[in-house]
């Protein structure tokens, strides 16, 4: 359980699973309500990095709202004098805009340590809070960083 005594509900594993070892979602959303950690949104193996932003970035009216996103990110790897492969990475993603509510982010930051440490195997953690640091390129060039050449 985090400081702020929100926990995590066993859906959360459930899909944590099916995305990590199952490889049968290519994302999943999750949002806080009543106290606990929650899939809001999961998305097929055929959806897009952009199908994951819409569902990440939505809105509460025109309030922005805050999120977690967990994505199985693939991306062609070509490490030199060696053929071109595919990789696979799971990055977990804590969508915190400077323009929602403050008890909302505060709510949200204090939280995220529960996700981490369930999420055994995630490659990378990003903390975002701008729209720039959600966008694909910058998320792949940050997983781009920890592959060995």
């Amino acid at each position: 359980m985090a400081m702020s005594g929100v926990k995590l509900t066993e859906n959360c594993n459930i899909t944590y699973q099916e995305i990590q070892k199952s490889k049968k979602h290519r994302y999943a959303v999750f949002v806080i309500s009543n106290g606990q950690i929650d899939v809001e949104t999961v998305g097929n193996r055929d959806s897009s990095y952009s199908d994951f932003l819409v569902d990440l970035h939505k809105k509460d009216g025109d309030v922005d709202e805050c999120r977690y996103g967990l994505y199985d990110y693939e991306y062609q790897f070509s490490p030199d004098g060696t053929e071109s492969t595919f990789k696979s990475k799971l990055f977990l993603m804590s969508w915190c805009p400077d323009s929602s509510k403050i008890k909302n982010k505060m709510l949200y930051s204090s939280s995220f340590d529960t996700l981490k440490r369930a999420f055994v195997g995630v490659h990378k953690v990003i903390q975002a809070n701008d729209k720039s640091q959600c966008d694909q390129k910058e998320v792949e060039d940050i997983l781009r960083a920890t592959d060995r050449i």
